[in-house]
């Protein structure tokens, strides 16, 4: 495949802008790729209001999101097929015009969007970026990936790879540390063999779970149960916004997995009457709505408490439609079991993590995640569970969560823990414990203290769940 001239214009002074109509859904998803890149924004944050500011129509509105996370998920790939196609790296296209080749390659690999309509769209939107020459480039590199069949441009891309975890990185769009920390995780299980079938469920675009608060909503006509939580479901159809909306938050849009780990906790064993039960890091509030709602039904009370005020209120909100009582604290979480010594019977250490567990609905994050931040988080991780074992009163009950599989973040703060606290901190039989409660069994691996949620095996966010109980004489 020949090079491609070098006409992309960097440096040259850009024309005077046309007049040039960009369909609206193309617009909105090169605007949230624009802002992921320069400031670092969250697709899942602000397309919809990109979409609302646009008053797309509904079919417009899912062809900007697919156009949004489809290219993002996909960018590692078709950084590849750019190069190959331009005849250069990737670093040294001009970044606007890049995001146009990234949302145009999307179009023309991965979608049913006609190739002339790909291309003309992606040079209307280089028209309004960048120079003439620039927008000359985007079309002869569009142009050049057009004239080559998704499957002979994956082989081509597999056939620069330097190596097995290179091919895997390229093919599947997930940087090399992720692949090895994914496999570490898999292998440890005895399920390492299923690592392809995980990078291929991080790819695609995840169902919308919804969750009726037991007790205080009930199913919609028409809802199909979620295989596991026993309160989830997915719409029959329509928009699940509108669901939420007639319920006035008592349905709310939650991931099952992370149903799951709250239920862990509220499930493991009967409530009595009186408890104190604690939300560590609360924030944005889903998980303490579903706390909430099974602490009002088993008599107990609930404190949540979340470190940064803009989460806090995040917290306040979802919690309101729960006609229970619930402090909600602005408090290092480090610092909580210190100030508040043996005061809960059960706590919820949702621990802040890498997210490594959810790029299917966060996909820029894959891109900027890096070993040092797993480094630094698991610092954090290993204080807050601390501070955890100190809040909890003797016969009390810990789950501690992350929405990440890798090894360190998980079994790792997790043995550490339990060998820091030593005779007064267990592992509980999580993976039988929860067993107990879901609507049907899951296909868990690894030792059954703890359990792994996987996109590829459970169709959720690959959230890692341990409870693990102070013993009953444990010494202040």
């Amino acid at each position: 495949m020949s090079p491609r001239p070098d006409t992309r214009g960097r440096g040259s002074r850009p024309s005077r802008p046309q007049q040039t109509h960009v369909q609206p859904a193309r617009r909105v998803a090169f605007d949230v790729l624009q802002a992921v890149r320069e400031s670092d924004a969250y697709a899942n944050l602000l397309l919809p209001t990109r979409i609302a500011r646009a008053a797309l129509s509904s079919a417009d509105a899912a062809l900007a999101t697919e156009l949004t996370y489809g290219t993002l998920r996909m960018q590692g790939y078709y950084d590849r097929v750019i190069q190959i196609a331009a005849g250069r790296p990737v670093d040294r296209i001009d970044p606007p015009l890049l995001d146009v080749l990234r949302l145009g390659a999307h179009q023309l690999l991965s979608t049913r969007v006609a190739a002339h309509a790909a291309v003309n769209e992606s040079v209307g939107l280089a028209r309004t970026v960048g120079s003439r020459s620039g927008t000359g480039f985007v079309n002869g590199v569009l142009r050049e990936i057009g004239r080559h069949t998704p499957e002979e441009w994956r082989q081509q891309v597999a056939g620069r790879a330097k190596n097995e975890d290179d091919r895997l990185a390229a093919l599947y769009s997930h940087p090399v540390w992720v692949i090895r920390a994914f496999r570490r995780s898999l292998d440890a299980e005895g399920r390492g063999d299923e690592l392809e079938a995980l990078l291929e469920a991080d790819n695609t675009a995840p169902r919308v779970n919804l969750i009726a608060l037991p007790g205080l909503a009930d199913e919609p006509e028409g809802a199909r149960p979620d295989r596991f939580s026993p309160p989830g479901f997915t719409a029959g159809g329509g928009d699940p916004q509108r669901l939420v909306e007639e319920a006035d938050g008592r349905i709310r849009v939650q991931d099952e997995g992370s149903q799951l780990a709250a239920l862990a906790l509220t499930r493991a064993r009967p409530v009595v009457p009186g408890e104190r039960w604690l939300d560590l890091c609360a924030g944005p509030g889903g998980k303490a709505a579903l706390l909430a709602a099974e602490a009002l039904a088993g008599g107990a009370s609930l404190v949540a408490n979340e470190l940064v005020p803009a989460r806090a209120e995040l917290v306040r909100r979802a919690l309101a439609p729960v006609p229970l009582e619930v402090s909600v604290w602005e408090k290092d979480g480090v610092v909580v079991g210190a100030e508040n010594p043996e005061a809960f019977d059960r706590i919820l250490l949702d621990a802040p993590c890498t997210g490594l567990g959810a790029l299917r609905r966060r996909p820029e994050a894959r891109w900027r995640k890096t070993p040092r931040d797993v480094a630094e988080l698991t610092v954090l991780q290993a204080a807050l569970l601390d501070s955890a074992v100190a809040a909890l009163k003797p016969g009390g009950l810990l789950a501690y969560v992350t929405c990440s599989p890798h090894l360190a973040e998980t079994r790792g703060i997790v043995q550490d823990a339990l060998d820091r606290h030593a005779g007064v901190l267990q592992a509980e039989p999580t993976a039988e414990l929860m067993q107990a409660f879901t609507a049907e069994r899951m296909d868990l691996a690894g030792d059954g203290d703890t359990v792994q949620l996987w996109p590829h095996r459970h169709v959720t966010d690959a959230m890692f769940i341990a409870l693990l109980r102070k013993t009953a004489d444990a010494p202040a």
